[in-house]
């Protein structure tokens, strides 16, 4: 008997075993470091340029944005004071954000369902996207008065159009081998939405509503501008007003933490409720 080669030997005896990658602990940690040391460098290096221009150089006028010290100085003198306005703000942007995401979501579905209802409502969102939202502020407050309800108004208005686009987007660009999945199933047209366009939908869904949820704190601060009484953009005012760069700019810089909280609670939600997303996609 001839002896079998190794390649024919190794045939015989049945296909070789894939190897399976092993998860590599120690990458895992490295990467979840990174997620919170990258982003306390790129603070300091932010507030060392800032400190740089401000009290080594002195290129800036304090008038223009005063020292770190004196922002911190400013904040530490009523702290009380800036949590509670950054509370009230909070508060309006969550508030708008929700609203608007529930009417844009409802509004994408629509002109998702229905060719008729895109053709006819479409450039009609556009125009309302397209109108300067500042300069609705004084019909605005003329319509709604002071307070909270024309602050939710603009926060409404400057972030419902992505998550509408999004939504729209992400339901009629449904994969085609999805698709065809479902309809080879006979699930119906309720089932094909429910287990299919809407999941497929969702990561689109979620990009436009990180887009609004920025959008919303900006409205919210507008609103404050225009027809505020209380939160950080009326702060901003009256601090303005008086000349008090320091106080303002530590509600700049509370507006911008603010922010940032929130979009990574929104980005945490979004794994939570995409679980798979991360797992079917790369970043390369």
């Amino acid at each position: 008997m001839t002896e079998l080669s190794k390649p024919q030997q190794a045939s015989a005896a049945g296909p070789e075993p894939v190897p399976v990658p092993v998860p590599r602990v120690g990458s895992r940690r490295r990467t979840g470091i990174g997620v919170v040391l990258l982003p306390l460098a790129g603070l300091l290096v932010a507030l060392g340029v800032w400190w740089l221009l401000t009290s080594v150089l002195e290129v800036i006028h304090p008038a223009v944005l005063p020292p770190p010290g004196a922002v911190l100085s400013a904040f530490a003198a009523a702290p009380v004071r800036f949590l509670k306005h950054a509370g009230d703000t909070t508060v309006e942007t969550v508030v708008g954000f929700v609203l608007s995401s529930g009417c844009g979501v409802l509004i994408g579905l629509s002109l998702a369902g229905s060719r008729v209802l895109e053709r006819m409502f479409t450039p009609l969102l556009v125009a309302v996207n397209a109108v300067p939202k500042i300069a609705l502020g004084p019909l605005l407050v003329g319509a709604l008065g002071w307070g909270q309800k024309p602050v939710l108004t603009m926060v409404f208005l400057l972030c419902f159009f992505p998550i509408v686009l999004s939504t729209a987007t992400g339901l009629t660009s449904t994969p085609a081998d999805l698709a065809e999945l479902a309809r080879s199933l006979d699930a119906s047209r309720w089932q094909a939405f429910r287990k299919v366009r809407l999941p497929a939908a969702l990561p689109q869904i979620f990009v436009g509503l990180k887009v609004a949820m920025p959008l919303a704190a900006i409205g919210a601060v507008i609103g404050e501008f225009q027809a505020g009484e209380s939160g950080l953009g009326y702060l901003i005012v009256q601090a303005g007003g008086v000349g008090d760069t320091a106080t303002a700019w530590a509600a700049i810089i509370l507006i911008g933490l603010m922010s940032i909280l929130l979009y990574f609670a929104l980005v945490l939600l979004e794994r939570l409720a995409l679980p798979w997303v991360r797992d079917t996609t790369s970043r390369g």
